[in-house]
């Protein structure tokens, strides 16, 4: 065989292998989550079913009370991730579009924070978050702890590094001479940003919202520990409400967790153009 002939027939192994690896879990987890719990515990995991059934969705649904847990979540993303585009274009464009000295210099300390592992910080954070009072109409406790903001806060500033990075990568694509017009018509800065350059950005914002909808929607390290309360905890957190000291139904565990993961399959078919093309945004320039 051809070199070429040999590396396409090994790439299509390989996508092929990593496909089963993927799917391979999500299967088994709704084969899991089909069965009774009674024949499992008779027969083991891995044995033929002599039934199947939607009992476990409908258990994991009305005992987890997942359609307040789906709000929480819904309170967290959306705004988080509103406003990691807003703060992140603003940013981009300052130090893709205008020159000045430190703009490379503000771009690399700026995308510096992801290399931060979030466990690193949880200690100081819990004791600042304990610390930061707040208005009783954002938080019942009155502290940046155990509330909704708090949430927002945490995941915009680690999502942000990384949203800068992309998206003044795409600006400078972009070509200077629609900056030129713009200035010489009169425009300042802000119209330059908000009327030129983000209409052009559509394509990066959108695989952005579906990347960090994504990430926030299914974050559990954050909610673990910066929410106290079960009931403002968002739906990827609150799955540990099913699971007793002693006893975990398992089969309905698995039903309340392909529930959870619904909605961002929905997000990805329905932006999976912009989703994919996330994957390279950046990549191509910087």
């Amino acid at each position: 065989m051809k070199p070429s002939r040999l590396g396409s027939v090994a790439a299509q192994v390989f996508m092929i292998v990593m496909l089963v690896l993927w799917v391979t879990p999500v299967l088994f987890a709704l084969y899991v989550a089909l069965r009774p719990i009674e024949e499992t515990n008779a027969h083991g995991y891995v044995s033929l079913p002599d039934r199947l059934t939607l009992d476990n969705f409908q258990a994991a649904w009305n005992q987890s009370d997942m359609w307040h847990f789906f709000l929480n979540s819904l309170y967290i993303t959306v705004p988080a991730v509103l406003l990691t585009l807003f703060l992140a274009s603003s940013f981009a464009y300052v130090v893709s579009r205008l020159r000045f000295r430190w703009n490379i210099a503000l771009l690399i300390l700026f995308t510096a924070g992801n290399l931060l592992p979030q466990q690193v910080i949880i200690t100081p954070l819990f004791r600042l978050y304990l610390a930061i009072p707040l208005p009783h109409w954002l938080s019942e406790s009155g502290l940046m702890y155990n509330s909704y903001l708090g949430l927002i806060v945490i995941n915009v500033a680690f999502q942000l590094g990384f949203c800068v990075f992309v998206l003044s990568n795409y600006m400078k694509t972009l070509p200077a001479e629609l900056d030129e017009a713009a200035i010489v018509d009169g425009a300042g800065v802000w119209t330059r940003y908000w009327r030129l350059t983000l209409p052009l950005c559509r394509p990066a914002l959108a695989a952005l919202a579906t990347l960090l909808t994504t990430w926030i929607y299914n974050d559990f390290f954050w909610a673990i520990t910066l929410i106290s309360t079960g009931d403002k905890r968002p739906v990827t957190s609150a799955l540990a409400n099913l699971q007793g000291q002693f006893v975990a139904n398992q089969n309905m565990i698995a039903a309340a967790a392909l529930i959870a993961a619904i909605p961002t399959l929905i997000v990805y078919v329905a932006l999976q153009k912009q989703f994919i093309a996330g994957l390279s945004l950046g990549s191509t320039k910087g």
